[in-house]
């Protein structure tokens, strides 16, 4: 069983920990129920978000009769001291706890330090102070506050996007993390469902002994091969790193990670979907993305103000509506029967 520690905080887990996102779009007791068989299968870190609309609620109903025997970490998108001690109030009420073993900063734009106009981390301080956080931690998906974050010695984790799509950038932040004695939390270690092989991506992270990647479960099934991966973790073999190497070659470069901090749009469009709609119909099935619901959807891309806020907010300095408008003519084509979908491949 392969294991990892997060740097400082000593908190050691495997290799599996559960991203409870998804969970937000499943029933209360479907959750409970997933959740549940994630704890008795040796699953033990729970990261969720006072933004994942009721994750946090979920994972209180279903595991606060195991609290000790699992980690729990959740997130603030406050801006101020004041909606960090509301945030917290709430988390813990919800997660039916007293303390939060990791609480972080969710993506802010800048990196919260002691004495800054924010208040933030002054406030994590006294919280930690009071025992209603054990380590203050960050996330983020810009490349400048995660180096900022490191090196500050502020935060005990840096939750960042991390696959086997990662480049030499993002492996230095893991490599500096390792450095600063920091824990390395990977989100979107699926790239967002774009990374169709569980075993690949598996095998890529187990590569890095500090970093730990979060999987977005939703389904039984999905929990259930990761599960399995705790007694026989997929090694990284010849036929894997092929496959890793066809992906890079496709998905490399200026593609939507599908993050949406891009959103809103003024215009309505689903941009994080809409602008990576070409990957996502060669990579899964494409009933629904071709649907009547599916096409008024990519249809908005017409309505497009170019007002560039979508770009301006993009972590990644993508040129967003310009992969809008390249993602609406492939999509207008597959309609026509002009191209291919992974049905048809």
């Amino acid at each position: 069983m392969s294991q990892v520690t997060l740097g400082r905080t000593g908190i050691t887990v495997n290799k599996n920990g559960f991203g409870a996102l998804p969970i937000q779009r499943i029933t209360k007791e479907e959750a409970a129920a997933v959740l549940r068989k994630a704890y008795h299968s040796g699953i033990t870190f729970f990261d969720t978000a006072r933004a994942y609309t009721d994750s946090e609620e979920k994972i209180g109903y279903a595991l606060s009769d195991v609290r000790s025997h699992i980690y729990l970490a959740t997130k603030t998108m406050a801006k101020t001291a004041d909606g960090f001690w509301k945030d917290l109030e709430t988390s813990l009420r919800l997660l039916k706890t007293d303390c939060i073993d990791i609480y972080q900063f969710h993506n802010p734009a800048f990196c919260p330090k002691p004495g800054d106009a924010s208040g933030l981390y002054d406030a994590a301080l006294q919280a930690r102070e009071q025992g209603k956080i054990r380590f203050i931690g960050i996330t983020n998906h810009r490349l400048s506050v995660a180096h900022e974050a490191i090196e500050s010695g502020l935060y005990a984790t840096l939750q960042f996007p991390f696959c086997y799509l990662a480049t030499e950038k993002d492996l230095a932040l893991v490599s500096g993390c390792k450095g600063h004695d920091m824990g390395f939390i990977a989100m979107k270690s699926l790239s967002g469902g774009l990374i169709t092989s569980a075993a690949a991506a598996y095998a890529f992270a187990d590569q890095y002994d500090n970093v730990l990647p979060i999987w977005g479960i939703q389904k039984m099934s999905e929990l259930e091969e990761f599960i399995s991966f705790i007694d026989n973790p997929p090694l990284m073999s010849d036929e894997i790193r092929a496959l890793i190497e066809r992906d890079r070659a496709l998905l490399s470069g200026s593609f939507c990670r599908g993050c949406g901090y891009c959103m809103p749009c003024p215009a309505g469009i689903e941009i994080n979907n809409c602008a990576r709609m070409s990957l996502l119909l060669r990579r899964s099935p494409s009933a629904s993305h071709l649907s009547a619901a599916g096409q008024e959807k990519m249809m908005k891309i017409k309505n497009c103000l170019h007002c560039g806020k979508c770009a301006a907010r993009c972590p990644y300095g993508l040129n967003t509506p310009e992969l809008l408008q390249r993602n609406l003519k492939d999509y207008e084509e597959i309609l026509a029967g002009k191209v291919m979908t992974a049905d048809n491949f």
